[in-house]
């Protein structure tokens, strides 16, 4: 949260005084005059109602205990200021008693508002106030003590006047009752402490509309739970601890803000006893947003909580906030509980999209050894391997969440791998499997650079080529067109990467944007040389209980790049109701889609969709155009219903599409589209 640089700091010593009532002028006394008389005047006098209540520092530890402890209702609390709510006790008074009550009532003539002198009020508006206040008070009514120290609460809580005095005046036509008031300053200027992070333009727009105008306690309550919800809705550790009228119309506002002390990290076992860890303790506290200084926000703690757990390598993660002593600021202690290993052996399986046919269609197993947490800094090891009926893939991976001594939670991975892949999107061969092996080695630089932006730069070297189902290399496909651009058994290529990627709040309806830049790099003469760009973006909308969801993709490819690497179009991520690559194999293309969503049966929903895509005519241009003797179209369109089931890995999906072949074809694949 930034710091208030707007916000003048002032002290002055200068109080508003308090004022005696004026001295009591008799006539000819009668009984019930003297006792009415002595009664109010050992009435207790109210304090001025800018006095502070609290000490700041007992504020701030109050707040620390309750999510919202500055809450005050003028209908049945206390307020901070309205001092018309302190209690008014009677005396016992040795006084005749009349009437069947047990107190006693005195006749009221007349009764009038005058200023702590008993002159006339300059202001008859705040005469006016002071009058529609009273509710028992009126002439010829016989009145209890009781009853006139209601209507004097009601006076000062109409929040004009700072203190009122009832006397008793004996007249020859009766007794006169006189509420001597003093009306509170005008407003003039306003001195605010301790508001650091309270922007300066709110308390000045709170206070704005009472410039020259008298001082209404109501309003300044008002204001005061105005600035306490501002706190609130931020999480925020802060409200008003203190206010104080200053002479000239000058408001003090005090304001005490929790500020972050220190933080530390316990380690707790399962059982929630104090335990040894094996993570760094600055591995952590790297990864909190919350630093030593700032107001303290729960908001922000609890975005904390989730960027630790993410890590990871964590179980459990909270954090404690705790007063700091008597200083007005927390201590926060982050409890966190590792997993119980930060490394292991697993195994699964699944499906690639890619094999359309076979006895184990598309069936994938997979094995990885891995490590979470080496040497106690969130790097991560991982050695696997996946196999399936034609393609396998094993790669070492490192990486490095955030290296050491930078600033700017720049990452780093490094990669080794070794794959086979079927060629069957470009290459699909009708006598035989054809398969594309790559080997791969590079190191790539990620960081954040805006909120919801990560930029990826990286340098990648990759050696690929074909070979039969025989595992013989091969140069040319079953229709003799080239499957290297060097025309070598392999293509070497030393590859610059870029990417871009923006990402909304991770829901299905949120923004997504990829973009992705390919050099390659001319370091030999036999090194392949082109620039391949790739760009998709996804945007939902919410349409009552359906979501629309909109999706688009489009590349290019300039230099002579390997034909296995064409954009292949077709398929479960591409056009539905094609088999995968059958639309087209293109060096440039296009694809879009439309697809309506709505709830079905709890976690199942329904859709329907419709894709389009095309190469823009760029088939022929791919070396050795694999698009053409195939007869694949070049462009073409989808459009099918489906259904959706939410689970761990995103929603399963399983879709049933028409192309405009007029052919059908059904689809399975996991989390949205591509």
């Amino acid at each position: 949260m930034p710091q208030n640089e707007d916000v003048r700091f002032t002290t002055s010593s200068i109080k508003h005084p308090l004022f005696s009532p004026p001295p009591l002028h008799h006539h000819t006394p009668n009984p019930f005059f003297t006792n009415l008389h002595l009664i109010l005047q050992n009435l207790p006098k109210f304090p001025h109602p800018f006095h502070k209540k609290f000490n700041p520092q007992n504020a701030i530890l109050e707040f620390l205990r309750k999510p919202n402890p500055f809450s005050w209702n003028l209908s049945n609390t206390t307020p901070l200021l309205c001092c018309a709510s302190i209690p008014l006790t009677q005396r016992n008074l040795d006084a005749p008693k009349t009437g069947s009550g047990n107190e006693e009532r005195v006749l009221i003539s007349e009764v009038l508002v005058r200023n702590k002198d008993g002159e006339e009020l300059e202001r008859k508006d705040l005469e006016s106030e002071a009058l529609d206040a009273l509710k028992v008070c009126r002439p010829n009514s016989a009145l209890t003590v009781r009853e006139v120290q209601e209507d004097v609460h009601r006076i000062v809580s109409s929040g004009y006047f700072c203190s009122c005095m009832p006397v008793a005046v004996d007249t020859r036509d009766g007794i006169r009752l006189v509420f001597q008031v003093e009306p509170n300053q005008e407003f003039h200027g306003l001195v605010c402490e301790g508001a650091n992070v309270l922007p300066a333009r709110f308390i000045e727009d709170s206070f704005r509309d009472g410039y020259g105008k008298i001082v209404n306690i109501k309003r300044i309550d008002e204001i005061i739970s105005s600035i306490n919800g501002w706190y609130v809705e931020r999480g925020l550790f802060g409200a008003v601890s203190g206010i104080e009228m200053l002479s000239g119309g000058m408001i003090k506002l005090e304001v005490s803000e929790a500020e972050v002390n220190n933080t530390a990290i316990r380690f707790l076992d399962r059982t929630g006893e104090p335990t040894v860890g094996k993570t760094r303790p600055e591995t952590i506290l790297r990864q909190l947003t919350t630093k030593k200084g700032q107001v303290y926000s729960m908001l922000q703690g609890k975005r904390d909580v989730d960027t630790v757990l993410a890590m990871g390598i964590m179980e459990d993660v909270s954090i404690i906030p705790q007063p700091a002593g008597d200083t007005g600021k927390v201590d926060l202690v982050m409890n966190v509980v590792e997993r119980k290993s930060g490394g292991g052996i697993s195994a699964g399986g699944g499906i690639s999209s890619g094999i359309t046919s076979g006895p184990l269609t598309g069936l994938i197993g997979s094995c990885a050894i891995y490590h979470k947490n080496l040497f106690g800094r969130n790097q991560k090891l991982n050695l696997s391997l996946e196999r399936g009926q034609i393609d396998s893939i094993f790669r070492i991976n490192y990486t490095d969440p955030w290296i050491e001594g930078d600033d700017k939670r720049t990452s780093r991975s490094i990669m080794i791998q070794n794959s086979r892949t079927p060629g069957t999107l470009v290459h699909n061969q009708p006598d035989g499997s054809l398969t594309i092996g790559c080997v791969t080695a590079g190191i790539e630089y990620s960081r954040p650079f805006r909120p919801k932006w990560n930029g990826t730069a990286g340098i990648i070297f990759q050696r690929a080529g074909a070979w039969d189902d025989k595992g013989s290399p091969i140069i040319r496909d079953s229709y003799s067109s080239p499957l290297t651009a060097s025309g070598n058994t392999h293509d070497d290529m030393l590859l610059a990467k870029l990417e871009n990627v923006y990402t909304g709040s991770g829901d299905p309806g949120s923004s997504v944007f990829v973009f992705n830049m390919d050099q390659g790099l001319p370091v030999w003469s036999e090194w392949l040389v082109f620039n391949r760009v790739n760009a998709r973006a996804r945007k939902g909308f919410s349409l009552g209980s359906m979501r629309l969801l909109l999706s688009f993709s489009g590349g290019h490819v300039v230099g002579n790049f390997p034909p296995h690497e064409a954009f292949a179009i077709g398929g479960t991520n591409s056009v539905r109701g094609y088999e995968e690559g059958a639309v087209g194999s293109g060096r440039s293309y296009v694809v879009g889609c439309g697809e309506v969503s709505f709830p079905l049966m709890g976690p199942v929903e329904g859709a329907v969709f419709a894709d389009y895509g095309t190469d823009l005519g760029s088939g022929p241009s791919v070396p050795g155009d694999p698009a053409g003797p195939r007869g694949k179209p070049g462009s073409g369109y989808g459009c099918g219903v489906g259904i959706r089931v939410d689970s761990p890995l995103g929603p399963l999906r399983l879709e049933y599409a028409f192309n405009d072949q007029r052919t059908g074809r059904f689809h399975f694949g996991v989390g949205l589209r591509n």
